[in-house]
C-alpha cells in the first residue's frame, strides 16, 4: 500500500546510545532543564553500539508486564483530544481515557493516579524530542518518592500494597510511523547491574532518579514497526512486587530509547508521540 510505503519493517541492525560512566568516578547527574551557571547538563558519557532490534509486528499479544514489562494495546477508540498542543485539553481530554486504559488491561489495578505527560516532535523547535538514549525512567528509590510526593498522607499506606509506575506511550502522527520508533529491551533481559541509578536534579530543588543502561550482549531489544494512533504501549518503569523475594515479576522495569533506523526514507514524516505517566495501585 502506497501509505505504507516509507515505514520500515522487519529486523534491523541500528545504534543504540548507552551509558558510559564519568571518567572521575563521580555518582552520575543530569540536570532536567537548563544546569546552574557553570555546571554541566550531565557528568557520564555516552557510548553507541550496534544493536540487533527485533521487530515484534504479529506478536503484539505475546508481551506481558509480568515477564517482559510491556503490553500493547491494540484498537483503541479515536481519543477526545485532537491536537495534543495544550496542556490543559490533554489532561481534561486525555488523562480519562489513559485512566480507563489502566484500569482495564492491568488486572487488579484499583487505582491510577496521572503526574504528568511530555509531548515529544520532530521539528528543530520543539521543546521535547524523542531521546536517543537508553533508559529507565524511574529507580525504585525514585518510585517511592513519586508516590509520596504525590499521595501526601495516603502514601504510607499505598506503598504497602503493589505500586507500579507505567507510562502510556503512543504515536500522534496521523499515518504510521515512518522515522524515529521506540526501541525497548524485555525486562528478563536486562539484569540488575546493567541499570546505573542517575540523579535528576530539578531547578526547584526536587531530585529524582533514571536509570542508564549498560550495553549487554544479552539484552533483548524489540520495536513495534509502523505504530499508529489507535495503538498503546504500556511501558512498565517499576514494579514494587519485582522487589520480593520468589516474585514471578521478572525485573518489572522496561529499558527502551527512540533509535535512527538505517532504513528510513529521506522524505519521511518524523515522529510525534505523546507519554503520560502514572502511578498504579493494585492488586
Amino acid at each position: 500500500m502506497a501509505v505504507d510505503s516509507k515505514v520500515p519493517r522487519g529486523p534491523v541492525t541500528a545504534k543504540l546510545t548507552y551509558y558510559k560512566p564519568p571518567a572521575d568516578g563521580a555518582a552520575p547527574f543530569n540536570w532536567a532543564d537548563t544546569p546552574p551557571d557553570g555546571q554541566p547538563q550531565k557528568n557520564y558519557g555516552q557510548i553507541e553500539v550496534e544493536t540487533h532490534i527485533d521487530d515484534i509486528r504479529g506478536h503484539e499479544s505475546e508481551y506481558t508486564l509480568d515477564r517482559d514489562a510491556l503490553v500493547i494495546v491494540q484498537d483503541v477508540a479515536e481519543s477526545k483530544e485532537k491536537d495534543f498542543v495544550d496542556d490543559s485539553s490533554i489532561e481534561a481530554n486525555y488523562y480519562p481515557e489513559v485512566k480507563e486504559l489502566l484500569l482495564k488491561h492491568i488486572p487488579g489495578a484499583h487505582r491510577v493516579f496521572i503526574f504528568d505527560h511530555t509531548v515529544r516532535r520532530a521539528c528543530p523547535d520543539a521543546k521535547r524530542r524523542p531521546v536517543l538514549f537508553a533508559h529507565i525512567d524511574q529507580t525504585p528509590a525514585a518510585a517511592a518518592l513519586r508516590v509520596k510526593r504525590h499521595l501526601g498522607d495516603e502514601a504510607d499506606t499505598l506503598l504497602q500494597g503493589r505500586y507500579r509506575i507505567i507510562n502510556v506511550w503512543r504515536p500522534l502522527n496521523k499515518k504510521p510511523v515512518e522515522a524515529s520508533p521506540l526501541a525497548f529491551a524485555s525486562s528478563n533481559t536486562v539484569k540488575d547491574e546493567d541499570v546505573i541509578a542517575v540523579e535528576l536534579r530539578y531547578p526547584h530543588g526536587y531530585t529524582g532518579y533514571t536509570g542508564a543502561i549498560k550495553y549487554e550482549s544479552n539484552q533483548q531489544w524489540h520495536y513495534l514497526s509502523g505504530m499508529t494512533g489507535n495503538e498503546r504501549l504500556l511501558l512498565e518503569c517499576f514494579d514494587s512486587e519485582a522487589l520480593k523475594e520468589g516474585s514471578e515479576v521478572q525485573g518489572g522495569r522496561l529499558a527502551h530509547s527512540a533509535f535512527e533506523d538505517p532504513r528510513t526514507h529521506p522524505d519521511a514524516e518524523g515522529r510525534e508521540s505523546i507519554e503520560v505517566r502514572t502511578l498504579v495501585f493494585g492488586p
